[in-house]
């Protein structure tokens, strides 16, 4: 069997400005739209395309998962739209993966914190205090969708905007 590439993606900076939006509305700001980009453009270089996007309803969420996507030949029309995403803990977000087909090598998760950041901590050995907004982290998965465990990945990167801007 051939290890499969798990990468949880947390949608890019939001914007606060309407405050008449419902929070799931809330489009990318400024800085979002700069950095869902480049972090696509990073993956496209790196050669890392998904065989399955699943993505939180949230705005902020799928718009990062579309753009990412596009920079990687990946169409909107085969996201599938996770309701029970948005303000997911960690179980819930395993859950999803956990159903995930066997035949998928490479897939992306868009969602939110704090679930991403406990789910990545509940993963895998090396502790991350937060994903930020954007923030891609990479895994091996030795093993199949159904079968992901407590420990049971190993961190291959750890990539966001900040380290590439310093705003």
């Amino acid at each position: 069997m051939c290890a499969k590439r798990l990468l949880l993606i947390r949608h890019a900076k939001s914007s606060w400005k309407d405050s008449n939006l419902a929070d799931f509305e809330r489009p990318l700001n400024s800085r979002g739209k700069r950095d869902a980009p480049f972090m696509g453009e990073m993956l496209n270089k790196r050669n890392i395309y998904p065989d399955l996007i699943i993505t939180s309803y949230a705005e902020r969420a799928k718009r990062t998962a579309q753009i990412i996507a596009g920079k990687l030949g990946y169409s909107d029309e085969k996201l599938i739209i996770d309701e029970g995403l948005y303000e997911a803990n960690y179980k819930d977000i395993l859950d999803v993966i956990r159903q995930t087909k066997n035949n998928i090598k490479v897939l992306f998760v868009f969602g939110h914190n704090p679930g991403l950041t406990t789910l990545h901590n509940f993963l895998c050995e090396s502790y991350i205090d937060n994903i930020p907004t954007c923030g891609i982290t990479e895994y091996e998965i030795g093993e199949d969708w159904i079968n992901l465990s407590a420990k049971s990945v190993k961190l291959l990167s750890f990539e966001y905007p900040k380290k590439y801007f310093k705003d």
